[in-house]
């Protein structure tokens, strides 16, 4: 369990880090003004107070976000990567204050902190060198003596929401690869991990003082779901980039597009793995602990579901209930912790109603399901929690952001597909096979329906050279590395006619 930490400790500490990463916004807003509170999940006490933007505040800011664009989109593209590499640099002097901030005010334990900016770091380098690899196409004409050609232009102003539980990553997936196409960026984070943004925006605004560049060109709105709302509704703002639950895209989805902007959705996950009778269990085992039990199970790709074969299902649940039990619980902010704090209360909530409906379904609780009484009634501990199912219910299929692990049982691997895309999300996917035919079933079209799929490790966890994003309510979009950067653009398709003819495509004459 976790060493003691008390609540002022921790505001200290909070306030020092900021100072260091150069925030200077007031932190003490008075509560009549209805200000963005920030909390630590460690302990449930309030960090500081923050002026919450209204709606002429987002105007405000879009406005500066198209003026910059107009200069910004004219800058080479390899010198947009000079900004994108300043602010690497910074992210490498201040990864330690920026990965505890990141501990403090989501509750992750230190290693994941300290991932996530450095997710931040490689998406900055990655961008560096996507600066001088925006290529376009040269396509074959049918006309004589002319060429066609594709290029790749900036689009425009970029909205981004994130969540609470990559509170950093995803702005930098999202701006780094914005930046670098030549776009401006408006950032509205979650109201639950304002701190971190704040932090993230000081280091930012360094590193535009460092290239030259005018700090507008990202920008950063504290608010609530109206400053979300005007980002949404605004037709200045040419793609909206929201990651966030199922319920969330689908209100925003359809506003976007009625003013036919473009939206880039990352919403829910439930992600399984199924496990073969050939799988290496203790593989197996240590893969569905991280992916199901890290980040208290609040990572969109986090495991929900095992769909085991019978044969090995009993020893598979045996040998995850006792890696469960010598987990350590408590302050993230240990070396020793493991599993952090839930959220916030409503996460919690969610946790028991989830528990009580597989219950009833006729789910049977195998290892963990109790709240660890840490830090007071404010602070959110859980056991994480291995139930076995007799059937796929409506709770299984349901995404709780929360450490539950379904396991269900197959008899033959099309079973376990069917039951595996059986799901509204599509995100990420698993199997654990030695057999070499059942991981490329898995890999195919008639394999897994997600847009990640993995052998012989979980589904948590994705490196930024990959494409990230699912399919079904997970929302098609895709971000971080491949061809991502290319929702960040506008294409345009080419025909130059360098002959002294006029001759029309198809064989149509006019003449």
């Amino acid at each position: 369990m976790s060493s003691p930490v008390t609540h002022d400790e921790l505001s200290v500490r909070t306030r020092a880090i900021l100072g260091r990463l150069g925030v200077t916004a007031d932190l003490d807003v008075p509560q009549a003004q209805l200000p963005i509170v920030a909390r630590s999940p460690i302990t449930g006490g309030n960090l500081a107070s923050l002026t919450a933007a209204g709606v002429s505040d987002v105007d405000s800011v879009i406005a500066d976000a198209a003026t910059a664009f107009t200069q910004w989109s004219a800058v080479p593209a390899p010198v947009r990567g000079g900004l994108v590499r300043e602010l690497g640099e910074l992210l490498r002097e201040y990864k330690d204050d920026l990965g505890a901030l990141v501990s403090i005010e989501a509750g992750k334990i230190v290693s994941e902190g300290l991932g996530e900016v450095q997710e931040m770091i490689d998406i900055c380098d990655f961008g560096v060198g996507l600066s001088r690899q925006l290529y376009g196409n040269t396509i074959a004409t049918e006309r004589v003596g002319h060429r066609m050609m594709e290029q790749w232009h900036p689009l425009g102003v970029v909205g981004v929401i994130t969540a609470f539980n990559f509170p950093v990553a995803v702005w930098s997936w999202n701006t780094v690869l914005a930046l670098v196409a030549g776009d401006t960026v408006i950032w509205k984070p979650s109201e639950k991990t304002p701190l971190t943004a704040l932090g993230v925006q000081a280091l930012f605004e360094r590193a535009a003082e460092k290239a030259g560049v005018d700090p507008k060109v990202a920008q950063l709105v504290i608010g609530d779901r109206v400053a979300g709302e005007a980002l949404v509704d605004d037709p200045r703002v040419a793609l909206l980039s929201a990651t966030g639950s199922t319920r969330m895209g689908r209100a925003v989805a359809p506003r976007v597009a009625a003013r036919f902007g473009r939206v880039l959705l990352e919403l829910g996950g439930n992600n399984a793995a199924i496990v073969t009778p050939s799988a290496d269990l203790d593989l197996t085992t240590r893969g569905i602990v991280f992916s199901a039990a890290g980040t208290a199970g609040q990572r969109c790709t986090s495991l929900r579901r095992v769909i085991v074969h019978s044969s090995v299902a009993e020893e598979l649940v045996d040998r995850v209930a006792r890696a469960y039990e010598s987990l350590s619980i408590g302050s993230p902010l240990d070396a020793d912790t493991l599993v952090g704090p839930l959220i916030d209360a409503p996460a919690f909530t969610g946790f028991q109603k989830a528990l009580d409906a597989a219950a009833a379904d006729g789910g049977v609780v195998r290892a963990g399901g109790s709240r660890v009484d840490l830090f007071g009634e404010y602070a959110y501990y859980v056991q994480p929690t291995v139930v076995t199912m007799p059937a796929q219910t409506e709770i299984v299929r349901h995404e709780t952001f929360a450490p539950i692990l379904y396991v269900l049982t197959y008899e033959t691997l099309d079973e376990a597909i069917a039951l595996h895309n059986d799901v509204p999300q599509g995100l990420s996917s698993s199997i654990f096979t030695t057999d070499l035919r059942e991981a490329e079933r898995f890999l195919s079209a008639a394999g897994s329906d997600c847009g990640i799929a993995n052998v012989n490790i979980g589904p948590s966890g994705a490196e930024i050279g990959g494409a990230f994003g699912g399919e079904k309510e997970t929302g098609g979009g895709r971000e971080s590395g491949s061809d991502a950067w290319k929702s960040y653009m506008r294409r345009a398709t080419n025909t130059v006619n360098y002959s002294n003819d006029l001759p029309l495509a198809q064989g149509v004459r006019f003449t």
